[in-house]
């Protein structure tokens, strides 16, 4: 605001001092321009019942927080509204009322996300502690930091996994019939397929484009297991000395054995099965046969124990795991058709703030091609569209249909590459048959 226009302000203020709307908009342009001392000067006397407007409030209490009054800054914070709660959160950690403080920002975080001050909460969490000096007169103040809240640290060292069943998986229908019927049925009813001689356990291999659920599929399994769920990280296995990466599968392995029933999951698996003829000579084919050994070796037990491995890559993936007694179910996890797009869609957005009606059937229409990692990705992003209108605005805005839309229209499916590379092996190094499932794929979608 110019100099001619605030004067101008004043000026009318003056003729009329009792007008509440006038007295704020004046002192709210003084506090822009650095002029507190003077916006106090005009509030005078004044209490909050002169202000009957929430926002004329809150720019009174703005004027005597920057004064340094916080003590009379808590007199116009009364209300719930979010923007007085944070002020008064910033007036009682002025006064060192901490704990009041932290009441007060939590309340005005929950009512408007786009509040939240970290520094003020680290202030909030931290306490002051006065011990006396020599005399009376010389006191040392010692400011702590507040413990570290338990869910923050836990959710940075081990974060929460819930219990995921093929209720969480959008669509890939017929691949959950097959786990269902090859591997859920033998877990639950173990005493019939005994009779019949059939063993319960064994391993998949899951292979398809990134991002496609094959790693939520194998998470899934287990919960519909019931099954205790061991996710085989590379590093959990691969060692720089000798002997030492043998070792530690076997441990694996090991453990798995000894809590059936029990899911063990490899992704990224050619880093640990890869080709061996690339790698006789290192170390790599030593670990290979020991992995091969564990799965159905000699003396090997693994009865109740369910190997389940995912690749991008299955043309990479030594050929002796593909044989009967090892991942004997090779399944083709392909990128979700148009009603599974939907349903991925909506799981996503579930539980997020949205407004209107989503067209969730047009983008599902729109994203052929696309995974569900860029679904979620279109989903994310259209997050960040509202979150950057919420903090432009001060006001939270939901999600809305044009957020979705123009997410979509950013993003491009990460699969086709993928896809022209399956291609070329499907047709031409296809002996076996393993890919027949990505040419039908091909052929129903039109890219064969």
């Amino acid at each position: 605001m110019d100099d001619s226009t605030l004067a101008g302000l004043k000026t009318a203020l003056t003729a009329t001092p009792d007008n509440a709307k006038l007295l704020a908009l004046v002192m709210g342009a003084m506090l822009e321009r650095d002029e507190g001392a003077g916006a106090l000067a005009l509030l005078g006397n004044r209490g909050p019942e002169h202000f009957a407007d929430t926002a004329d409030a809150l720019i009174a209490a703005r004027v005597c927080l920057a004064s340094g009054e916080a003590e009379r800054a808590l007199t116009f914070a009364r209300t719930d509204s979010a923007e007085l709660l944070m002020l008064r959160a910033r007036a009682l950690a002025h006064l060192n009322r901490n704990e009041e403080g932290r009441a007060a920002y939590d309340q005005a975080v929950v009512a408007n996300p786009a509040l939240e001050d970290p520094s003020l909460r680290s202030r909030l969490a931290s306490r002051v502690r006065t011990f006396p000096g020599g005399d009376d007169r010389h006191m040392l103040k010692v400011i702590e930091r507040g413990p570290t809240d338990g869910s923050d640290l836990n959710q940075l060292l081990t974060p929460e996994t819930e219990k995921v069943t093929f209720a969480d998986v959008g669509g890939l229908d017929e691949i959950k019939e097959q786990i269902r019927k090859r591997i859920i049925l033998p877990f639950q009813k173990p005493k019939l397929y005994q009779k019949f001689k059939k063993r319960v356990g064994g391993g998949i291999l899951l292979y398809g484009p990134p991002g496609c659920g094959k790693t939520l599929l194998a998470r899934a399994t287990a919960g519909e297991c019931h099954a205790q769920f061991y996710n085989v990280a590379i590093s959990d296995v691969l060692d720089m000395y000798v002997g030492e990466s043998e070792a530690k599968m076997h441990a694996i392995f090991e453990k798995a054995r000894a809590t059936p029933p029990a899911v063990m999951f490899f992704d990224e698996i050619e880093a640990l099965g890869g080709k061996r003829q690339y790698s006789r000579e290192s170390l790599t084919s030593k670990l290979v046969s020991q992995f091969l050994s564990e799965m159905d070796g000699f003396a090997r037990n693994n009865q109740g124990v369910l190997i389940l491995a995912a690749t991008n890559v299955p043309w990479s993936v030594d050929a002796a795991f593909m044989r009967p007694g090892r991942f004997d179910r090779f399944l083709f996890v392909p990128p979700p058709d148009r009603p599974a797009r939907a349903t991925i869609l909506s799981l996503h957005l579930a539980g997020r703030p949205t407004e209107g009606r989503m067209d969730i059937d047009y983008v599902a229409k729109s994203s052929s091609g696309f995974s569900g990692a860029d679904l979620r990705h279109i989903v994310e992003t259209a997050a960040d569209h509202a979150i950057e209108e919420t903090l432009a605005t001060g006001q939270e805005v939901p999600i809305r249909d044009a957020h979705l839309k123009a997410a979509l229209r950013e993003l491009k499916p990460t699969t086709l590459e993928w896809l022209t590379t399956a291609r070329n092996y499907a047709r031409y190094a296809n002996e076996s048959g393993q890919y027949d499932a990505v040419l039908a794929f091909l052929d129903k979608s039109g890219r064969s």
